[in-house]
């Protein structure tokens, strides 16, 4: 099969800029499709926060087209590295215009969102085309994601139909459908827009502009990041009001399951935990445990069943069910580790709580090294979500003999298997929650072979990224296939 060309275009990419699931995607994907012989590029904002990575500024400036005007832009080269031996690195090009992207965080800062997002997505999405031009890089397939990059389908269809960049073809990836890119019709000229073109139509619902609906009706193939999730984005529940457009694409709908990095998952070489374990020798794990007990000042009980919490705290995360149930699962002898940030009521809810109890320890922030030693240390991991699109903290968990407790839903339903892999309450309630908390203890208090039998299934599972890579392969093929044959006819 013939090698092909792959442009990501993104508004994260790890460890350049994250905010969440999707910077993980971008980070690892792209070197997975290289590793199987395809040209893949990435195109990434130079934000704040990456200009601490090494460099290369290329000769000259981009300028890209915007309506009537041209806006130029600096062009830095980067390399996206592999931890894997040997693998050659997939280049990454920054888009630099201070006035949009210097600021002090990806979506928002300490002041809140911004408010010329129209005008700064849009010249991501103008800008990487530009790009290709620039480069002489003819993509076959432009793989995009969430709304902020969704307006590349459209421009290619809009403004792109007669020259070589408009035969390729597109693959939007839904990450959360919560979040889809809405805006006032009158900020239509921020996007370089016209009025009298085609797009309008695509873009307006309920007389606004929604950025991603555009992205749906022009992209090639529509991905999102577990089956069961592609399922339920096409429901009134879990379609966010978009549910009729996916439904009308159809097979057009795919999901895929994402993978995670098992590199820097690796309970054989991690450099954050106190000793290293696998499926073959768990005592590893034991330390990790107590090591954890005595970071965070809980009592050195290696029998108490420990419970890591590693997330946002948000609402989507069930972050109010877990606070709900918190003293009800305490009360059956455990103990209890939450690490993350979010909503304020949460943050001072959890810091009292852990103040005022020697069975409960509550961080609020993100610590990377602190994430790994619970994933490490805890025995179960609580995941209650009120939908999930993926989720990648039941994976680390499985990864580390940690056995989920996950709501059944999106990627939770699909990678975890009850009684087998981990723990799934279908109601979301803290009544459900407390219930099946009670079974998992029960599992590890009386059942231990049961229990080390869960723990080694999970471990054994394959969770890279070596599946999705020929999985996106497969829709990549689909997708240029498709866009040829409309060329041809038109």
């Amino acid at each position: 099969m013939p090698r092909l060309k792959i442009l990501f275009t993104s508004p994260e990419c790890f460890p350049f800029a994250k905010a969440g699931g999707l910077g993980d995607v971008v980070g690892a994907l792209p070197l997975a499709l290289a590793a199987r012989g395809h040209d893949v590029r990435v195109v990434l904002p130079r934000y704040r926060s990456t200009k601490k990575f090494e460099s290369q500024l290329l000769a000259g400036g981009l300028g890209v087209p915007f309506g009537a005007h041209t806006v130029w832009s600096g062009v830095r080269r980067a390399d996206l590295k592999s931890a894997r031996a040997g693998q050659p690195p997939v280049p990454l090009y920054l888009l630099e215009h201070d006035r949009l992207f210097d600021r002090g965080g990806i979506y928002n800062d300490e002041h809140g969102s911004f408010g010329d997002d129209l005008e700064r997505w849009s010249f991501l999405c103008r800008g990487s085309l530009e790009l290709c031009r620039y480069l002489g890089f003819e993509p076959d397939v432009i793989h995009v994601h969430d709304w902020p990059t969704a307006m590349v389908p459209l421009l290619l269809d809009a403004e792109e139909r007669h020259t070589a960049l408009g035969r390729a073809a597109t693959v939007l990836t839904i990450h959360n459908m919560g979040y889809q890119g809405w805006f006032q019709r009158n900020q239509l000229p921020q996007s370089g827009l016209r009025w009298d073109g085609p797009a309008l139509a695509s873009l307006d619902m309920h007389g606004q502009l929604n950025l991603l609906k555009g992205g749906l009706v022009h992209s090639t193939i529509v991905s999102t990041v577990s089956p069961r999730y592609a399922m339920e984005i096409q429901t009134p529940s879990g379609g966010e009001g978009l549910d009729f457009l996916l439904r009308q694409r159809g097979s057009d709908v795919v999901g895929v399951l994402n993978g995670i990095d098992e590199h820097a998952w690796n309970p054989e070489a991690d450099p954050f935990t106190a000793a290293p374990f696998s499926w073959h020798d768990l005592s590893g794990k034991a330390a990790c445990k107590a090591a954890l007990q005595r970071e965070l000042g809980l009592p050195e009980h290696p029998d108490v069943p420990l419970i890591g919490v590693v997330s946002r705290l948000v609402g989507q995360k069930g972050i109010d069910v877990i606070a709900e149930a918190l003293d009800d699962i305490l009360d059956l002898g455990t103990q209890v580790i939450i690490l993350g940030s979010g909503e304020t009521w949460a943050e001072n809810s959890f810091t009292a709580r852990s103040h005022a109890s020697d069975r409960f320890r509550a961080w609020i922030g993100m610590n990377e090294g602190l994430a790994h030693r619970i994933e490490a240390g805890s025995d179960l991991f609580m995941m209650p979500s009120r939908y999930e699109p993926c989720g990648l903290n039941q994976m680390y968990s499985q990864r580390y003999g940690t056995l989920p407790i996950v709501r059944a839903v999106g990627g939770l339903d699909d990678t975890v298997e009850n009684g087998l892999t981990g723990f799934k309450l279908e109601e979301l309630s803290a009544a459900s929650l407390t219930a099946t908390t009670a079974w998992a203890v029960d599992v590890y208090r009386h059942d231990r072979q049961r229990f080390h039998a869960m723990q080694v299934r999970s471990m054994q599972k394959r969770m890279g990224w070596s599946d999705a890579a020929r999985q996106y392969e497969a829709l990549y093929r689909l997708a240029a296939g498709r866009r040829r044959l409309r060329f041809m006819a038109a």
